[in-house]
């Protein structure tokens, strides 16, 4: 069996920017020990698998399809920029002919729509609640160490904890955060947390102007630091909205590789995050 596979950089117009996934297109189901074996091979933070659902359709003609997701060590019920890379190998290397697709996914149907040079996908918004601070006191050390923390949220659908700097640090202060894998996560053995979001407000001098920064840190699902992720701004575009007052925003997840994000709340309990791709790598995988 031959399975075509392509490696996507999400949430970017650059090459070796963004979050690279790489996406695999299927004819039919697999088991799901070898969707894993795959994407353990694969090593990257995620895996996607499109499968077409009618036998009369493809990659070209299909308006539907079912999306899975696997991190090296182990399957996710969302993933944003896998997601958009996977729209992206359906628009621009099959020619989907469609203006949308949709994706069934354990997170319910997801849909993707072309505007402009961007994707725009439709996903679920997971507002978080606020927590108390001492509640998580030794995670908080070994993320930040001692820089203060002006507010600490959990949304427990996704299992992210969300840690926002004061507004008197500087970006600097985030992206020059070192954080240990390891101690991470011995830090909470509750089980409640699957991943960790730092976040600050954007200065309003910033060019281009962002709303917020970010980083995003999940060793609880094998990935000590992913460059870029769409699921965690469902959970920091219901934060930021309600802190800003604003339904549009623009975001960086400010990692060694960084990306941009273009985000809309909308009143259905739902957010639209847009972004950019670009495919770097076409192959196959060959099963004997």
């Amino acid at each position: 069996m031959d399975i075509p596979v392509f490696t996507v950089d999400a949430f970017t117009n650059l090459p070796f920017k963004g979050n690279p996934a790489a996406v695999c297109l299927l004819k039919n189901e697999l088991r799901d020990e070898l969707y894993q074996k795959i994407a353990a091979e694969i090593n990257l933070s995620e895996t996607a698998f499109i499968t077409t659902i009618k036998p009369s359709e493809d990659f070209t003609n299909g308006s539907k399809f079912r999306l899975r997701w696997f991190t090296p060590t182990t399957e996710v019920n969302l993933c944003g920029h896998a997601t958009l890379a996977s729209a992206a190998v359906l628009f621009h290397q099959k020619k989907n002919v469609n203006s949308a697709v949709v994706f069934e996914t354990k997170s319910g149907d997801l849909s993707v729509v072309q505007q402009g040079e961007d994707l725009v996908m439709d996903f679920p918004l997971n507002p978080p609640t606020k927590q108390a601070p001492d509640d998580f006191r030794h995670l908080i050390k070994v993320a930040v160490g001692d820089h203060p923390v002006e507010d600490v949220y959990l949304n427990s659908t996704t299992k992210k904890l969300l840690l926002r700097l004061a507004d008197t640090c500087d970006r600097s202060v985030l992206t020059g955060l070192t954080v240990n894998p390891a101690a991470l996560l011995s830090s909470d053995a509750s089980g409640r947390i699957k991943g960790l979001i730092v976040t600050m407000k954007g200065p309003s001098d910033s060019q281009p102007r962002y709303d917020f920064y970010s980083r995003y840190f999940a060793p609880w699902n094998g990935i000590p630091e992913d460059p870029v992720t769409g699921s965690a701004h469902t959970v920091l575009g219901s934060y930021w909205s309600k802190e800003l007052g604003k339904k549009k925003m623009l975001a960086f997840q400010c990692s060694s590789r960084g990306g941009e994000l273009g985000l809309e709340v909308k009143d259905n309990g739902r957010i639209n995050i847009a972004g950019k791709s670009v495919t770097v790598l076409q192959g196959t995988i060959t099963l004997k």
